[in-house]
């Protein structure tokens, strides 16, 4: 049997402190051991969840350890590449939140640095990792609803009351189509294989990050051609679902990013009759299996459901979104 993955934390963020910390220590095969801050008392919660952890102050010096195998990388979009180049560079698997890069191209220096150190470097794309994802397009592909014809895809929050927050700071990357349009738009590659051909877009800003954006178009694969719209806003109440709809029937997702959260995994299958077919994964942590799926790819070399590949098809999309959109408001 395998050795346990020692993961070290690149950054105490909040995200991490609440989901993926906690989900390196419950995964089985895997063991936080480290955490890296520039700030003491930020490692409270982690070390309310793994007692024992080391801290490091520095975060060279977590990268420079030979205790760890991997590292997750949370910190604000803006240094994502610089710090997955470093950790790769020190000799670690690398576990980056998205969006791993900010333009495509940094991306193909990834795949470049993955291929020349034979490390596993990876988007933290949780979503692929669930199983409502899975059985999504399975049913796609097993032309459940026949030919697609059209996908509805949105994600709202509201976090204008915190101004500080990396998402509503142009300089550290942020913006609402960086931190939520990866799920709109990727999500929908993901379950239909396809990739757009024709986009365009509108967005609203404010303090130089765009706050609200809609897209339309087209996008083709294996199965056809569909029209496509998405919409992600940062102001707005909470809202997220995905509406997929083909000739024979649509399939819907209620809470197709943060299930247990925003709601139970659940994928809605209703036929052109109003029969309504409702199948569900309650208790599925999705950060668990993304961080098993990782360790197993390490260790066994077993494909990872989300190779940088396919996080570079979606910054190109969001790179096409970005040059096509026309602000409004």
């Amino acid at each position: 049997m395998a050795e346990a993955l020692r993961w070290g934390i690149l950054g105490a963020a909040k995200f991490a402190a609440g989901h993926m910390g906690p989900a390196i220590n419950a995964a089985g095969g895997n063991r936080l051991v480290a955490l890296a801050t520039s700030t003491a008392d930020k490692a409270a919660p982690f070390e309310a969840i793994c007692p024992g952890l080391d801290v490091f102050l520095d975060y060279d010096a977590m990268l420079e350890w030979d205790a760890i195998d991997a590292v997750y990388i949370p910190l604000p979009n803006h240094l994502h590449v610089e710090w997955t180049k470093k950790a790769a560079r020190a000799g670690k698997h690398v576990l980056c939140e998205k969006p791993i890069a900010m333009q495509a191209g940094e991306i193909d220096e990834l795949i470049a640095l993955r291929d020349e150190t034979g490390l596993l470097i990876a988007e933290a794309y949780m979503i692929v990792h669930h199983p409502q994802w899975l059985r999504v397009r399975e049913l796609i592909q097993a032309g459940e609803i026949g030919q697609v014809d059209h996908v509805d895809a949105a994600f709202s929050y509201d976090n204008r009351a915190d101004p500080g927050n990396f998402r509503n700071r142009p300089e550290a990357g942020g913006g609402g189509i960086r931190d939520i349009g990866v799920y709109t738009y990727s999500s929908v590659r993901f379950a239909t294989g396809a990739e757009p051909v024709d986009l365009s877009a509108r967005l609203k800003r404010e303090n130089g990050v765009d706050t609200w954006a809609q897209v339309v178009g087209e996008m083709e694969g294996p199965r056809g051609r569909f029209t496509y719209s998405a919409m992600t806003s940062m102001r707005l109440p909470l809202r997220q679902e995905v509406v997929i709809m083909g000739e024979r029937g649509t399939i819907t997702l209620r809470a197709p990013f943060n299930p247990g959260t925003f709601g139970e995994a659940q994928v809605e299958i209703r036929a052109p009759d109003g029969t309504l077919r409702i199948e569900r994964w309650p208790g599925v942590n999705q950060y668990v299996r993304q961080v098993e799926n990782f360790a197993r790819t390490v260790q066994e070399g077993a494909p990872y459901p989300c190779p940088l590949e396919f996080s570079r098809g979606t910054q190109e999309m969001i790179d096409t979104v970005f040059s096509v959109a026309v602000e409004i408001g």
